[in-house]
């Protein structure tokens, strides 16, 4: 069962612009990531971030493990690029940290909802109980040099996109609208006998009047 529901969400991000995916050797248990930030108002935007998830045998039931490849400096990533973030933790409710089992992994996550979350970890970190306390240090007293690193850890994911692929944007994202015709100038520009597929002139009119009144 695990196979066939990690094809399904694979084949189903595969088509999403804000990652790219390919599978270790084949393997459907071990994910190569390359997260993409599109959001434009992220400190993060355009950063390509590459990443390994691997898999249990008994998914959904247990959760994936995530670990970036380039680390972080983020308050909730660890230096070997792993992440504190609740929903990868095990399933239930942990006395120990606080976490609600309705924060944790359960087996109606999928895969979507796990990178989702923690494209949203970026720019809204955690820093009550930093797994970076330098980072968590650094982005309470001195924002803007955090930022700065952040910006530099931008600069640093690109040289990990592929060659020959083509990193989408914001703007390349946007659903163009779709050009609706104008009813007003449509029946303005139409000729009103065609468009009623026949002809009701005056003379017609009349003509078929007199023929009435000869019969009668």
């Amino acid at each position: 069962m695990a196979e066939r529901i990690l094809m399904n969400e694979y084949k189903s991000l595969a088509q999403e612009k804000w990652v790219n995916i390919e599978l270790n050797e084949d393997d459907i248990f071990n994910w190569n990531i390359g997260l993409i930030v599109l959001n434009p108002d992220s400190l993060y935007y355009g950063g390509y971030f590459k990443a390994k998830m691997t898999f249990p045998k008994n998914y959904p039931y247990s959760p994936p493990e995530f670990r970036f490849l380039r680390p972080l400096y983020h308050p909730n990533i660890y230096e070997d690029g792993k992440l504190c973030i609740s929903i990868l933790h095990a399933p239930g409710d942990d006395e120990m940290s606080g976490e609600l089992a309705a924060e944790r992994w359960s087996p109606a996550q999928r895969v979507e909802s796990v990178l989702i979350s923690i494209l949203s970890l970026l720019d809204d970190a955690e820093v009550s109980s930093p797994a970076n306390v330098d980072a968590g240090v650094m982005l309470r007293k001195e924002p803007e040099k955090y930022k700065e690193i952040v910006r530099e850890n931008v600069e640093a994911s690109k040289k990990d996109i592929p060659d020959g692929f083509v990193m989408p944007t914001h703007e390349s994202t946007m659903k163009r609208p779709v050009e609706k015709t104008d009813d007003l100038d449509f029946w303005a520009d139409s000729d009103d006998d065609d468009v009623f597929g026949g002809s009701d002139s005056d003379e017609e009119m009349n003509f078929d009047s007199e023929d009435e009144e000869e019969s009668s």
